[in-house]
C-alpha cells in the first residue's frame, strides 16, 4: 500500500510539472501573438491614439465601416467582436486603458446585448492566456464561478477552451498565420445572401433594467474623459417584437436609436446584420449626426 501511494504521488507530481510547463509554453506563445485577433493585438501592443474606437458584438463588427471614419480624418478601429457580449466589450476597453491608449470617442453598439450580463465563452476565452499578466483581466474574471480553476489550476484554461486557445491556435501563432479579424481596420463587411434569414423574433427579449457591463463602459469613459456614444443599430423589416428597442430607450434614454435608419431587405445579409451597402449608409448617418462629417 505504501509503495502504491508513493507511486501515485510521483504520478501526481509529474502531471503537475507537465501542466505547469505546458501552461508556461502556451502563455509565452500567446504573448508573442499580434496578427491573429483583436484581443491579443491590444494586449501585445504599445499605447495608441484613436479618435474613434468602436465596441460591441457582430452588430458593431459588421455595421461600422472604419475606413469611412478614416476618410474624414478620424483615426478609427472597429473592435467589435462577433459573438461577444458587453462582458467582453467592457474588458476590451479596460485593457486599452491599462495599455495607456488615448481615446477621444467610444461608439458602443448597445441593443440586443443589453438583454444579458453573461460572458460569451467563445470570446471571453481569448482573454484567458493573459489572466496572470493583466490585473484588469484577472479582476474582470474574478466574479465568475469558475475563476479559481481558471486562475490557479495550471493549463486548465487551455484544456477547457481548447477549440479557442488550445493546440491548434498555438500552432497557428507559431507558424505566423494571420486571420482577417484585423483587415479593414477591424470592420468585417457582409454580402447579400440569397438564403439569408430575413425573419427574426425578439418578442421574448428584454433589456436588463441595469446592465453591469454597460455601466462599466459608460463609467470608464467618464473617468477618462472619453466621449461616450451608445447606439442601437438597424434590423430588417420582418422582425417580431421590435418594441424591444422602445424598451431599451425607456431603460437607457441616453442610447440613440438608429434601428430604423436602414430598412430595406436589400441592405441586409441576414435580419440582424446589414451587408456592406447597408453598413455604409448607416455609417454615413453616424458620421453626420455625431461628427458633423458629410
Amino acid at each position: 500500500m505504501k509503495q502504491f501511494l508513493f507511486y501515485a504521488l510521483r504520478i501526481l507530481i509529474i502531471t503537475l510539472l507537465i501542466a505547469v510547463a505546458l501552461d508556461g509554453m502556451y502563455t509565452y506563445v500567446f504573448l508573442q501573438s499580434k496578427n491573429r485577433g483583436k484581443i491579443e493585438t491590444v494586449f501585445n501592443s504599445k499605447a495608441k491614439k484613436f479618435d474613434v474606437v468602436i465596441l460591441g458584438s457582430s452588430r458593431a463588427n459588421n455595421h461600422f465601416v472604419s475606413q469611412m471614419f478614416e476618410d474624414k480624418g478620424l483615426k478609427t478601429f472597429n473592435y467589435g467582436m462577433s459573438g461577444g457580449h458587453l462582458f467582453e466589450a467592457s474588458l476590451m476597453l479596460k485593457l486599452m486603458i491599462e495599455k495607456k491608449y488615448e481615446i477621444k470617442n467610444v461608439i458602443l453598439e448597445a441593443d440586443l446585448n443589453l438583454s444579458n450580463d453573461k460572458e460569451s465563452d467563445g470570446v471571453a476565452a481569448k482573454f484567458l492566456p493573459y489572466i496572470h499578466s493583466s490585473k484588469v483581466i484577472e479582476k474582470h474574471f474574478s466574479a465568475q464561478d469558475n475563476f479559481n480553476e481558471l486562475y490557479y489550476l495550471p493549463f486548465y484554461r487551455y484544456i477547457k477552451y481548447d477549440s479557442k486557445i488550445g493546440f491548434r491556435e498555438v500552432y497557428k501563432i507559431i507558424k505566423g498565420e494571420s486571420t482577417n479579424a484585423l483587415d479593414n481596420l477591424g470592420y468585417y463587411p457582409l454580402v447579400k445572401h440569397k438564403n439569408g434569414n430575413m425573419k427574426n423574433n425578439i418578442v421574448n427579449l428584454n433589456p436588463l433594467p441595469k446592465n453591469k457591463y454597460y455601466d462599466e463602459i459608460k463609467n470608464i469613459c467618464k473617468a477618462n474623459n472619453i466621449n461616450f456614444i451608445a447606439v442601437m443599430t438597424p434590423m430588417c423589416e420582418n422582425v417580431k417584437g421590435m418594441n424591444y428597442f422602445d424598451k431599451v430607450k425607456k431603460a437607457y434614454p441616453e442610447i440613440h436609436n438608429y434601428e430604423n435608419v436602414v430598412q430595406e431587405d436589400k441592405y441586409f445579409s441576414s435580419c440582424g446584420h446589414m451587408n456592406d451597402a447597408g453598413a455604409k449608409i448607416f455609417t454615413a448617418r453616424i458620421l453626420s449626426d455625431f461628427f458633423g462629417k458629410k
